[in-house]
């Protein structure tokens, strides 16, 4: 098989490569570029599964970011094990096709325990003090101390909340090259999150976009440059573009007040329970699944969610086919956000009685997805000064914790999940092998099959 090298951009949408992407425009103007039908819901784990298995989230069973775990009557987001994708991936394939085959995995999402060669993640450590310290996971573990080593820690707090910049993805694209080194796999798999933050934080059309262009346009180059001389093949991919939007829609706000939703008060905050509420819904940006315990109110649901403003369509039953997403995993309604609206996943009423995780960075305790992670609260006078107590407190073995999230979505300017009409927010699919992708759009399962051609050209010249 070739050797094949697919980059994840993640945001990379057709509207946004030209002026500010030199390198990537030129290089795609060699090439042929599509662009791809997003899978719904078009979130990173959902996108991620389709394109490694050919799959539908009706048959992979990755209907989100998360999803309410129901024998465990718990939501869960951002869960790490590959098993929990549902049908096989294409190194499976791949290597049934050819035993010499090797695949590296570097920081796709469901990363751990998988059948992949060589892998990377982020995976931080949690001290029984309370402490979380930056580290990552890897495959295999030795791995993890020679990119250390190299690289240094692996920079967590610029891979998500209020300091996310270049840093995470320039360490990811360093240790790419690093483990291509040490163990030449024949199909690398590289993402690089950058896009993905200003993008949410002030929308695509916002003219401060252009420096985050340039700066991944520099990885890339970088990235490309290292793979072609190596005689590889590469690909660069999109899992969803980001459209801009100014409607934050609280659904479960609405089933609060509707009764529907029940919660614990525990310390004078509210916890949502999710095991005896008649009505939940898990927010995943533009797509929420909303899980009802007893069958009895599905209508009445349907038909208040249906009414909420900002609420495109709710699909139930046999409706969820429309997408393709309706495994058991799948909410037993799945609301869609109308153009420019995304959905929150608060669900008190008084921000006096927010739990404490939400003003926090907590990607595993919120029960649903919360972009406004990526802001410091702007009433904070000095927040330099409080965040450099804190983090000394932290050193210094005390309990504090980090509550500086403010708790306004009207902050988050640009969203993704649902299928934009204008098709230069879809995602894209840019290589410089023509004959390998004769259609100028693409189903987001069609990927799956695109990459596995890649790997089976018979030959291979640089343009």
């Amino acid at each position: 098989m070739r050797k094949t090298v697919v980059l994840n951009v993640v945001g990379l949408s057709g509207s946004l490569i030209g002026e500010h992407t030199p390198f990537l425009k030129r290089w795609s103007d060699q090439g042929q570029q599509a662009t791809i039908q997003p899978a719904m819901p078009a979130v990173t784990c959902s996108a991620q599964a389709t394109y490694m298995t050919g799959k539908w989230p009706e048959e992979h069973g990755i209907v989100g970011n998360g999803w309410y775990f129901k024998d465990e009557c718990e939501i869960k987001f951002w869960r790490q094990s590959n098993k929990l994708i549902q049908a096989p991936k294409i190194w499976d394939v791949a290597k049934a096709m050819d035993p010499s085959f090797t695949v590296s995995n570097m920081c796709w999402w469901y990363n751990m325990y998988s059948s992949a060669d060589y892998s990377l993640t982020p995976r931080p450590q949690y001290l029984a003090d309370g402490r979380k310290l930056p580290d990552c996971y890897t495959q295999p573990a030795e791995l993890r101390d020679t990119l250390q080593a190299k690289l240094g820690t692996f920079p967590l707090f610029n891979y998500w909340g209020p300091a996310t910049s270049i840093k995470s993805s320039q360490w990811i694209a360093d240790a790419s090259k690093i483990t291509d080194d040490l163990y030449d796999p024949t199909l690398t798999l590289i993402y690089m999150p950058h896009l993905d933050y200003n993008l949410q934080r002030f929308g695509p059309s916002d003219p401060r976009i252009a420096k985050d262009l340039r700066e991944i346009d520099t990885v890339c180059e970088d990235l490309i440059s290292f793979y072609e001389a190596k005689g590889a093949q590469v690909m660069v991919v999109s899992e969803y573009g980001i459209s801009d939007v100014s409607q934050p829609v609280h659904l479960n706000r609405v089933l609060r007040e509707k009764g529907y939703i029940a919660v614990r008060d525990e310390r004078g905050t509210e916890l949502l329970d999710a095991g005896i509420s008649k009505a939940f819904a898990v927010t995943d940006h533009q797509v929420a699944h909303i899980y009802v315990n007893d069958p009895k109110d599905l209508e009445a649901v349907k038909k208040l969610i249906s009414g909420v403003p900002g609420v495109q369509e709710v699909l139930a039953g046999d409706g969820r086919d429309k997408y393709k997403m309706a495994h058991e995993r799948c909410g037993d309604l799945v609301a869609i956000a109308d153009k420019g609206a995304w959905f929150t996943y608060y669900f008190w009423l008084d921000d006096a009685k927010a739990p404490d995780y939400a003003r926090m960075v907590d990607i595993h305790k919120k029960p649903g997805f919360d972009p406004v992670e990526m802001f410091i609260n702007p009433t904070i006078k000095f927040p330099k000064a409080l965040l450099g107590t804190k983090l000394l407190k932290k050193k210094l073995g005390f309990r504090t914790v980090m509550d500086v999230i403010p708790l306004d979505a009207t902050l988050i300017k640009g969203s993704h999940g649902r299928v934009p009409e204008d098709k230069g927010e879809w995602p894209v699919l840019l290589t410089k092998q023509k004959e390998l992708l004769p259609q100028k759009e693409l189903q987001a399962t069609d990927v799956f099959e695109v990459i596995l051609q890649h790997l089976q050209a018979e030959q291979f010249v640089l343009n």
